[in-house]
């Protein structure tokens, strides 16, 4: 009851605004003014101000949107966990079998050093394996020398 007078009379201060702004010859500023002043009587018609009313004042309403925030953080979750994995398990079992066992690579270790410093082979910089045209990864860097092991923090 008191919302929807309060909308009323929000609505009736700004239709009085765009008044004011039309009789200043402001024709478009007074149009886009008393657009915004009649949606909360719109609002207040259609009933959803009364909807809005109910559902705050409602703790079966606010379980209700837990709930559904709940089981959007499980979407999430799953979502990202798959994205991770590279798909479903049926999706990874079936490349799997179309693409036979050539296709898992064989991870190899690189040579360490004396001082447990990782080796740089040729092709190779100490951070890793090289990326595209030879580069190596972002966020890394070539030792300072060529054929320069990087210092072993500890």
């Amino acid at each position: 009851m008191i919302a929807e007078t309060i909308f009323s009379a929000v609505s009736a201060a700004g239709l009085g605004i765009a008044a004011v702004t039309a009789y200043r010859k402001r024709f478009l500023s007074a149009t886009r003014i008393a657009a915004y002043s009649l949606v909360p009587v719109g609002l207040v018609m259609t009933g959803v101000v009364k909807w809005v009313a109910h559902t705050a004042f409602s703790p079966v309403a606010w379980l209700g949107f837990v709930v559904l925030g709940v089981a959007w953080l499980l979407f999430l979750g799953t979502r990202a966990v798959e994205r991770r994995r590279g798909g479903t398990r049926k999706e990874r079992r079936a490349a799997a079998k179309a693409s036979g066992p050539a296709a898992i690579a064989v991870c190899t270790p690189r040579p360490v050093t004396t001082t447990g410093a990782v080796a740089v082979t040729a092709g190779t910089s100490a951070s890793g394996p090289p990326g595209p045209r030879g580069r190596a990864g972002p966020g890394t860097r070539p030792p300072a020398r060529p054929g320069a092991v990087p210092p072993v923090s500890g």
